[in-house]
């Protein structure tokens, strides 16, 4: 969840499998995504949870004690259209066949990467119209304190300098200065720099942010951007004197 968006108005998506691992990795991954989730360790407790939370997305295991995931796919098609990713650790082709005829929307084989299962929800998502509202990046100059950003131009000024960035650090400037009171996590920069699904390592935004500083910092601006431990990145005040 963002810290500029009520839980209420996100995509709740309801994580299914039985290995209480797996739905930990998968909650901690939409989680930095900005999505609420719920969780579900067999089919008949999904089933329950899909009735009651009516959730935006089922990301559902196929091997399952109780009730496996196909027979729980076949339940829910037959009530409503909640979108389905399955997540399997088989990859027999008629496995796939009978998913997308089950009416699964996309289906991901274990092992697999967290950022690759939440793209893929994302991109279910925005198909079906549930997708969080992304605020729209400025297309004109933007201003924010001593910092100006001509977006068109893809040039950086402090005061009357121009600060030479590379299309990268531009790109990550451009994203926080979007929003100046919102904290990114990094996996959101990266979603805004590449698309989701992008695979580079969280370390990289690092190595950016730490580049945006050492320019603006030979500049003469030392308050470019503020870190939160275990949040991410926000925009600084931009008035050139250091952080208390």
């Amino acid at each position: 969840m963002t810290l500029m968006e009520p839980a209420s108005l996100l995509p709740t998506v309801l994580i299914v499998d039985d290995d209480p691992h797996i739905r930990q990795l998968l909650t901690f991954a939409f989680g930095k995504a900005g999505m609420t989730t719920i969780e579900a360790g067999d089919g008949e407790a999904a089933l329950a949870l899909a009735t009651a939370r009516q959730p935006a997305l089922v990301v559902l295991d196929i091997n399952m004690p109780r009730m496996d995931g196909l027979e729980v796919c076949r339940r829910l098609r037959a009530e409503g259209e909640v979108p389905v990713l399955f997540l399997s650790s088989r990859d027999e082709e008629i496995d796939r066949i009978l998913g997308i005829e089950l009416g699964a929307d996309d289906y991901v084989v274990k092992p697999f990467s967290p950022r690759e299962v939440v793209a893929r929800a994302k991109a279910i998502l925005r198909r079906t119209g549930s997708a969080p509202a992304s605020s729209p990046e400025p297309a004109g100059d933007m201003h924010y304190g001593d910092l100006s950003i001509d977006v068109a131009g893809w040039c950086a000024r402090w005061r009357s300098s121009e600060v030479v960035l590379t299309a990268t650090e531009f790109g990550l400037l451009r994203a926080l200065a979007s929003a100046p009171g919102r904290f990114f996590s990094r996996d959101q920069l990266i979603d805004r720099l590449h698309g989701p699904g992008f695979a580079i390592t969280d370390r990289t935004i690092d190595s950016h942010v730490r580049n945006l500083r050492r320019k603006f910092t030979g500049a003469g601006c030392l308050d470019l951007v503020e870190t939160r431990a275990g949040v991410g990145y926000r925009l600084g005040p931009c008035r050139g004197s250091p952080q208390a």
